[in-house]
């Protein structure tokens, strides 16, 4: 049986966009071949013919995540990775409300970062790259205002992440959503861009007091 041009692309799309949805529902270790196969309308017996194991097909999931703009996975927010603010952008797309309530197309390093801990290397690797680029583009942000270094842009990544993972695991959404507030604006008063918290401390030269010699 001869399948039209495009089959095999787009039968393995399916598989990735299945199982980022229910890693993302449920976690890594919670997710069998068989559901993600399933979900996508697929046979268990076709999954090698596209993945060797689960955690090459988190590999990918992962990787779609990242190839997929925020404004098509969160609706209301889009990025501008050209623009010379894209790291405030990144922020404030992160933190956001869509970003909180959308969990089937959640950040795999908000959605599973747990079960990534107990996974194996090659699947920790993946998790550590995309926190890794997150890091980059804030210290690039940084570097385009001279405000900061690689520990500021670490401790944004940090906030960023951490600050959704547990807005996500909070019962009251009212403190839900000041967490991600705060977190937002400590972010962004890291960066020293417009919306960051006013106690920020900003780093200033000493000044160089002359003595007037009488």
């Amino acid at each position: 049986m001869s399948y039209p041009p495009g089959h095999r692309e787009r039968t393995r799309e399916r598989i990735v966009r299945s199982a980022q949805v229910l890693f993302n529902r449920h976690g890594f270790d919670a997710v069998s071949i068989d559901a993600i196969m399933a979900h996508a309308g697929l046979t268990r017996g076709g999954f090698y013919k596209y993945f060797a194991k689960k955690s090459d097909l988190y590999t990918e999931a992962v990787g779609l995540a990242l190839r997929d703009p925020p404004s098509n996975r969160w609706p209301g927010q889009s990025v501008d990775f050209g623009a010379a603010d894209a790291a405030r952008q990144v922020i404030r797309a992160y933190l956001s409300r869509e970003h909180f309530e959308n969990v089937d197309a959640s950040c795999p390093m908000v959605a599973i970062p747990s079960d990534v801990a107990r996974s194996d290397p090659a699947v920790k690797r993946v998790f550590e790259d995309v926190f890794k680029a997150m890091v980059e583009l804030f210290r690039q942000g940084m570097r385009r205002k001279a405000a900061g270094d690689r520990q500021r842009a670490l401790v944004m990544a940090g906030i960023c992440v951490g600050g959704m993972v547990v807005a996500r695991g909070l019962a009251d959404r009212k403190f839900a959503d000041s967490l991600r507030s705060a977190a937002m604006a400590f972010a962004l008063g890291l960066g020293r861009w417009p919306g960051g918290h006013a106690g920020i401390p900003v780093r200033r030269s000493p000044r160089r007091h002359r003595i007037a010699s009488r």
